[in-house]
């Protein structure tokens, strides 16, 4: 404990969160919601992905509140600075036919131009199992949804990252009715027809889910995860993500929420978290959003603040540089619209 309190007021002492800031180097060009009126009552878990030409899509599960059983996937297309009209491109099902609650989409584009949506199906994330669709239009339409091989879930919150060879690296975890949170990895070969799971060293003290997965330009992987230590974990891998080191903490405070990150074209990565620690309710830290930057994917540097409140919700980012170099961010909004900001490293 002592270990954990040093690191942060080291942390706090160099980091000023009572006020709104950019970066020089930092310029904004777009900063709305995707969305201002909605036939759903609640959303949440955004995810983006940029499609061959050049538009963008987001995706985000939504219906009367999260865990509901009219909760679908819904979706909206980026074109010509302006957003579609929401549409639902996904629904749960039990093996009965009744209704279930959908979970946590994620958007990948594979590198032959295919467009997947990974999400979840069941009664809470204990219990969920993982689904996924694929689009061969850029997202006007979905093949049928097809479940994943047993126990395994694919991409839990964060897009995943494709080899040469490849093979998709999908960063997942998995929460216990036992209240065990463990983060592992799921590849999968380009089909989507093999899988195999990777475990991390446990510390059974630790729990950690959500990781988002950052490719190094000498080769090596990280994956950054969510705990509940109030800080952000973090795990490498020198040989593609067969093997990975043990977990262990950074100096980046995270609240219990969800992050996200991803490698520029330029070397450097950008990362997406709430910059606070978690009060005694499990949703006090998600009033403030940052983005951060690093060169090494270690020291992380705080270029702009996306919101600062007293209280409120802004959490669950998901980001990705488009080919131009700008980086698009959506995320939750006071769970009842998803915000969408495009930014531009000078």
């Amino acid at each position: 404990m002592k270990y954990l309190a040093g690191i942060l007021l080291a942390f706090f002492n160099g980091h000023s969160l009572s006020q709104s800031y950019t970066d020089p180097s930092t310029s904004i060009i777009r900063y709305n919601p995707i969305f201002a009126d909605a036939t759903f009552d609640a959303c949440h878990a955004a995810t983006i992905a940029e499609t061959d030409s050049g538009t963008f899509i987001a995706a985000w599960f939504a219906g009367s509140y999260e865990g509901a059983n009219d909760v679908e996937i819904w979706a909206a297309t980026y074109r010509d600075n302006k957003w579609s009209k929401p549409i639902a491109i996904a629904a749960g099902y039990d093996n009965n036919g009744n209704p279930m609650p959908c979970w946590n989409p994620v958007l990948f584009r594979t590198s032959d131009g295919t467009l997947i949506l990974f999400y979840k199906v069941g009664p809470n994330p204990r219990e969920w199992w993982g689904e996924y669709k694929k689009s061969y239009n850029e997202g006007k339409s979905w093949s049928k949804a097809c479940n994943l091989p047993c126990s395994f879930l694919g991409p839990i919150k964060n897009k995943p990252i494709q080899l040469e060879n490849g093979n998709i690296l999908c960063p997942s975890s998995v929460e216990t009715a036992s209240g065990m949170w463990s983060a592992h990895l799921e590849i999968a070969n380009k089909d989507l027809t093999e899988w195999k799971r990777i475990e991390i060293e446990k510390d059974d003290s630790v729990g950690v889910i959500q990781p988002t997965i950052i490719s190094h330009p000498d080769g090596r992987l990280q994956m950054l995860c969510r705990s509940r230590q109030n800080l952000i974990y973090e795990t490498w891998s020198e040989d593609d993500g067969r093997h990975w080191s043990k977990l262990y903490p950074t100096n980046v405070p995270n609240p219990n929420s969800g992050i996200d990150a991803v490698s520029l074209q330029n070397g450097q990565i950008i990362l997406a978290y709430n910059p606070l620690i978690q009060g005694k309710d499990w949703f006090y830290g998600r009033n403030v959003l940052n983005i951060a930057v690093s060169d090494d994917g270690i020291i992380w540097k705080d270029i702009y603040q996306l919101e600062n409140e007293t209280d409120g919700e802004f959490s669950y980012p998901a980001v990705i540089q488009a080919s131009d170099k700008k980086i698009h961010v959506v995320y939750t909004a006071l769970r009842k619209t998803i915000k969408h900001v495009i930014l531009l490293l000078k």
